[in-house]
Protein backbone atom coordinates (compact mmCIF):
# COMPACT_ATOMS: atom_id res chain seq x y z
CA UNK A 1 0.00 0.00 0.00
CA UNK A 2 1.22 3.36 -1.11
CA UNK A 3 2.14 5.62 2.07
CA UNK A 4 -0.44 8.36 0.94
CA UNK A 5 -3.24 5.75 0.94
CA UNK A 6 -2.60 5.79 5.29
CA UNK A 7 -2.57 9.21 5.51
CA UNK A 8 -5.32 11.10 7.09
CA UNK A 9 -6.35 14.76 7.85
CA UNK A 10 -5.00 15.89 11.12
CA UNK A 11 -1.86 13.89 11.47
CA UNK A 12 0.67 14.85 12.75
CA UNK A 13 4.03 15.55 10.09
CA UNK A 14 7.53 15.25 10.88
CA UNK A 15 10.63 15.71 8.79
CA UNK A 16 12.96 12.78 8.48
CA UNK A 17 15.08 13.84 11.54
CA UNK A 18 11.87 14.18 13.98
CA UNK A 19 11.40 17.74 13.65
CA UNK A 20 7.50 18.26 13.84
CA UNK A 21 6.39 20.32 10.57
CA UNK A 22 2.53 20.63 11.10
CA UNK A 23 -0.68 18.92 10.34
CA UNK A 24 -1.93 17.42 7.54
CA UNK A 25 -4.72 19.43 6.15
CA UNK A 26 -5.36 18.25 3.16
CA UNK A 27 -4.37 15.20 0.48
CA UNK A 28 -5.19 14.33 -3.08
CA UNK A 29 -4.32 11.26 -4.79
CA UNK A 30 -2.72 11.60 -8.01
CA UNK A 31 -2.25 9.16 -10.90
CA UNK A 32 1.66 8.25 -10.71
CA UNK A 33 1.29 6.63 -14.28
CA UNK A 34 0.57 9.58 -15.82
CA UNK A 35 3.65 11.03 -17.73
CA UNK A 36 1.84 14.41 -17.86
CA UNK A 37 -1.03 15.60 -18.56
CA UNK A 38 -0.53 15.66 -22.39
CA UNK A 39 -3.68 13.91 -24.18
CA UNK A 40 -5.88 14.62 -21.43
CA UNK A 41 -6.73 18.24 -22.75
CA UNK A 42 -9.52 19.51 -25.32
CA UNK A 43 -7.43 20.65 -27.74
CA UNK A 44 -9.95 23.57 -28.88
CA UNK A 45 -10.84 24.51 -24.97
CA UNK A 46 -7.52 23.64 -23.42
CA UNK A 47 -9.67 21.59 -21.36
CA UNK A 48 -10.38 20.16 -17.88
CA UNK A 49 -6.89 19.48 -16.71
CA UNK A 50 -5.48 23.06 -17.77
CA UNK A 51 -8.35 24.90 -16.12
CA UNK A 52 -7.52 22.53 -12.69
CA UNK A 53 -3.67 22.85 -12.71
CA UNK A 54 -4.26 26.86 -13.70
CA UNK A 55 -6.19 27.01 -10.27
CA UNK A 56 -4.65 24.86 -7.97
CA UNK A 57 -1.01 26.66 -9.08
CA UNK A 58 -3.10 30.37 -8.26
CA UNK A 59 -4.75 29.20 -4.93
CA UNK A 60 -1.48 27.42 -3.43
CA UNK A 61 1.38 29.90 -4.84
CA UNK A 62 2.78 27.54 -6.39
CA UNK A 63 4.78 27.80 -9.85
CA UNK A 64 2.91 26.05 -12.77
CA UNK A 65 5.01 23.09 -13.15
CA UNK A 66 4.88 22.32 -9.62
CA UNK A 67 1.63 22.09 -9.49
CA UNK A 68 1.10 19.97 -12.50
CA UNK A 69 3.66 17.60 -11.01
CA UNK A 70 1.81 17.63 -7.56
CA UNK A 71 -1.55 16.91 -9.15
CA UNK A 72 0.04 14.33 -11.19
CA UNK A 73 1.76 12.11 -8.28
CA UNK A 74 -0.71 12.93 -5.60
CA UNK A 75 0.34 14.91 -2.62
CA UNK A 76 -0.56 16.43 1.20
CA UNK A 77 -1.49 19.71 2.05
CA UNK A 78 0.25 20.44 5.57
CA UNK A 79 -0.57 23.62 7.63
CA UNK A 80 2.36 24.53 9.33
CA UNK A 81 3.44 25.24 12.78
CA UNK A 82 5.55 27.15 15.31
CA UNK A 83 7.52 30.03 13.38
CA UNK A 84 6.85 29.01 10.15
CA UNK A 85 3.11 29.99 9.02
CA UNK A 86 0.88 29.10 5.59
CA UNK A 87 1.24 25.80 3.99
CA UNK A 88 4.07 22.85 2.52
CA UNK A 89 3.16 20.38 0.21
CA UNK A 90 4.77 17.66 -0.34
CA UNK A 91 4.34 15.22 -3.27
CA UNK A 92 3.76 11.23 -2.81
CA UNK A 93 6.98 10.25 -3.61
CA UNK A 94 8.54 12.74 -0.63
CA UNK A 95 6.25 10.44 1.93
CA UNK A 96 8.17 8.30 4.05
CA UNK A 97 5.60 6.06 6.55
CA UNK A 98 2.91 6.09 8.73
CA UNK A 99 3.08 5.67 12.33
CA UNK A 100 0.28 5.73 14.86
CA UNK A 101 -0.98 9.38 13.85
CA UNK A 102 2.72 10.76 12.52
CA UNK A 103 3.55 11.09 8.44
CA UNK A 104 7.03 10.98 8.28
CA UNK A 105 8.44 12.57 5.16
CA UNK A 106 11.99 10.84 3.37
CA UNK A 107 14.94 13.57 3.64
CA UNK A 108 14.87 15.90 0.25
CA UNK A 109 16.28 19.10 -0.01
CA UNK A 110 15.74 20.28 -3.82
CA UNK A 111 15.37 23.28 -5.58
CA UNK A 112 11.81 22.52 -6.22
CA UNK A 113 10.88 22.29 -1.98
CA UNK A 114 11.51 25.43 -1.53
CA UNK A 115 8.34 26.48 -4.10
CA UNK A 116 6.10 23.80 -2.23
CA UNK A 117 6.62 25.53 1.36
CA UNK A 118 4.78 28.80 0.09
Amino acid sequence: MAVIEQVREGMHVVASDGKKIGKVEALKMGDPEAVTSDGQTDPETGGLVNTVIDGFAATSNLPRHTAERLLRVGYVKVDRSGLLTGHAYFASDELDRVEGDTLWLIEIRHADQEEMTK
